[in-house]
């Protein structure tokens, strides 16, 4: 032994995982003041043991580095996973009948007070309008805003596009709409984000309380399911950090937080500025590192960025109205070393992201200079030429395998591939051919748009479909990932998407661990779904623990 660091915990276990391109085999890892101290051989177990605060045996368990969750939204997806969870509906009885059980169920006044709902399917249109009229009966006179399950637009219902005074004559930032209808009245469709506040900013909001409440619970919640970390891209909510602060103010995170914060059409110079300066903040398990950005909506909604129109006519236009605003905001944090990840989901999207990130000057280093990693994010549909595009432009990929799994089908009955037609829907969440070409691609969720959990995240990479969902028909199976590959994803592949080195369990790496009952590279999709987690360790520290 070489370090005279105090021992805080050793966990021995006959599979030892160090790294997602190792084998499992006996051994220990010691850990003291957040970092690893020794990984070794079950001999040397005993000797480290003796020095420690803590020895935990998980037998047959296996100790690996910890999961990491490559998008998720913890503060601002708080607001919108409120009230009625609709999530997995996919007709509209089924979700009127939910809708009409809810409110039932909730004391409100009718008129005053705000009925929520999240998760919405746009399924449950049946291949209709996407109007609110699907309230009608059910909640007449309500005021409702219903976020649809991707998070980019919400329904209102008639009472609440009243009470906000939406007219469909508004002109908004970026591709940003009110839905209308033929006559010109609104529908109750509110696209992106600057439409959505429309009525959004008239809903009452938690209590901070709440939400410090809210937030504390959901981090733990997810080291629950043996995540150590996540990548939060947005700062949409401006007391987020506070929120963070509050939380250890009262104790732990459950999990590690890196937050990009995200840059918007209408941006100003001044708020250029600022989040530069934010840089580098901190606290004891979160910190700002990056910045998000968008290029484009989603399919579902029409506000996709594609080379041809969709089946409806839609998604043509960037999410910015002039996207060479896009490229000087990508050249300015690239100017100051700060790595970003841009939401592109349509194929014309991503095309105009990698060529504007191959133009940043350094980016191959061949020249010496210090490489900055940009990264893509989502790319849902793929084609070659886009493609070899990323791999000219170094950029790295972070797609949610559980997007494809969950809200798209192999017979292309869903929405999204309604919406795409079949040649552009045969061309979805191409993980594999990624991986093929030499991309780096990280994994992860996007909560609250899907469940957060990793197993299950794991073992729709692998199986494309649902691991619940035996009896649907994988979506082009052959670009699923090998348990190997998944696994890289939420460790070493995440790190280096944002430009940096780790995900092994190594000698002063960070001591993130996950123990799993479960070998993840030799077990069953199905069996990694169900696989206990028996600890999680978050910077040292014990964050979940069901070793009994």
């Amino acid at each position: 032994m070489t370090t005279e660091t105090p021992v805080g915990l050793v966990i021995r276990t006959t599979r030892l995982l160090p790294s997602a391109t190792a084998d499992a085999a006996p051994g220990f890892v010691a850990v003291g003041d957040g970092v690893v101290l020794a990984v070794g051989d079950a001999d040397e177990a005993d000797a480290w043991a003796a020095r420690a605060a803590r020895m935990i045996d998980v037998g047959d368990a296996t100790v690996m580095p910890g999961l990491i969750d490559a998008h998720i939204h913890p503060t601002f997806g708080g607001m919108i996973a409120r009230g009625a969870d609709l999530s997995g509906i996919q007709t509209r009885e089924g979700v009127r009948a939910a809708l009409a059980a809810y409110a039932a169920s909730t004391p409100h006044v009718t008129g005053r007070d705000w009925l929520t709902a999240w998760g919405f399917d746009p399924a449950c249109f049946e291949g209709g309008a996407f109007d609110n009229e699907i309230l009608d009966g059910i909640l007449d006179d309500e005021l409702v805003v219903i976020t649809m399950f991707d998070g980019h637009a919400v329904l209102a219902s008639e009472a609440a596009i009243r009470l906000a005074g939406v007219t469909g004559q508004e002109v908004l930032d970026g591709a940003a709409r009110v839905g209308v209808r033929a006559d010109g009245t609104p529908s109750g469709m509110l696209f992106e984000i600057a439409a959505s506040d429309l009525v959004q900013r008239l809903v009452p909001a938690p209590t901070f309380d709440e939400r410090v409440e809210a937030l504390e619970t959901l981090l733990h919640g997810m080291a629950a399911t043996g995540l150590v970390a996540g990548q939060m891209l947005d700062l949409e909510m401006d007391d987020s950090i506070d929120l963070f602060e509050a939380v250890e103010a009262r104790g732990e995170l459950g999990i590690r937080v890196r937050i990009s914060p995200w840059v918007m059409p209408g941006f100003t110079e001044e708020r250029l500025a600022e989040l530069l300066a934010l840089q580098g903040r901190h606290g004891r398990s979160w910190h700002v590192r990056g910045i998000k950005l968008m290029i484009d909506g989603t399919i579902d909604n029409g506000t996709a960025w594609l080379f041809e129109p969709d089946t409806q006519g839609e998604s043509t236009e960037s999410l910015w109205l002039h996207p060479e605003e896009y490229v000087r905001v990508l050249e300015y944090f690239h100017s100051h070393g700060i790595p970003t990840t841009t939401h592109s989901i349509g194929d014309k999207g991503t095309s105009f992201v990698a060529n504007a990130i191959a133009a940043l000057p350094g980016t191959d280093a061949a020249d010496g200079t210090p490489r900055v990693q940009h990264r893509i994010e989502h790319i849902e549909t793929l084609p070659d030429t886009v493609l070899a595009e990323i791999v000219a432009s170094g950029a790295a990929a972070s797609l949610q395998p559980t997007h494809c799994t969950l809200y798209s089908k192999a017979d292309h009955s869903d929405n999204w591939s309604q919406r795409l037609g079949d040649e552009r829907a045969d061309l979805a969440w191409r993980t594999a051919s990624l991986r093929d070409a030499g991309v780096t691609v990280a994994l992860g969720s996007d909560w609250p748009i899907a469940p957060y959990d990793p197993r299950a995240i794991l073992a729709d990479a692998q199986l494309r479909r649902p691991v619940t969902r035996p009896d649907l028909a994988a979506n082009h199976p052959e670009e699923g990932l090998t348990a190997r590959r998944a696994l890289e994803g939420y460790t070493s592949e995440w790190w280096r998407s944002v430009g940096e080195d780790g995900g092994r369990l190594e000698v002063g790496a960070p001591a993130d661990i996950t123990v799993l009952a479960v070998d993840p590279l030799t077990a069953t999709p199905e069996e990694l779904a169900a696989a206990a987690v028996v600890l999680t360790v978050v910077d040292g520290r014990i964050s979940a623990d069901f070793t009994g």
